[in-house]
């Protein structure tokens, strides 16, 4: 993959993947439970008059559609239905060793998914899809990464 874009924090980071996602109206969010969730929820805030679903980790059966409420963006408590995503977006924190996510079982998930011609993207800090080695192994359309670096002032 090559550098097609330089961004600058969260605006940046929000903007950047709204370009990408294009004119998808229905994106499921793909990641670990917990570390993940509120990046999705985030990311799903800027596409808020979309459709957006999340998935635990590779457990279809608990994806749940998010909701805009006038304080954030939540998770429904009813169990929702992922198919026919125009994307689909894998957070980074799937690729962490701690979650020993095999990358065939991820491509499988998208395939039951994705809709014909939808998109694959990735979102990750640190380069933790390089890192974990998923770059060769999966066909992202894109992979939106960042730094976080930041200071504690006393």
């Amino acid at each position: 993959m090559e550098k097609v874009n330089d961004w600058k924090g969260i605006t940046g980071q929000l903007v950047s993947f709204k370009n990408e996602v294009g004119d998808a109206q229905k994106i499921t969010f793909v990641g670990s439970p917990g570390v993940c969730t509120p990046f999705a929820e985030l990311l799903a805030y800027a596409v808020r008059e979309r459709e957006t679903h999340f998935i635990p980790l590779l457990d279809v059966d608990d994806c749940h559609q998010f909701e805009a409420k006038p304080y954030a963006m939540v998770l429904s408590d009813e169990v929702s239905n992922p198919k026919d995503s125009d994307a689909v977006v894998l957070l980074g924190g799937l690729s962490m060793p701690k979650y020993d996510v095999d990358t065939e079982e991820v491509k499988a998930l998208v395939d039951g998914i994705l809709k014909e011609n939808g998109r694959l993207i990735g979102v990750c800090f640190m380069d933790m899809f390089a890192k974990a080695g998923w770059l060769e192994k999966i066909d992202f359309d894109c992979v939106i990464d960042g730094t976080l670096t930041g200071v504690v002032l006393k």
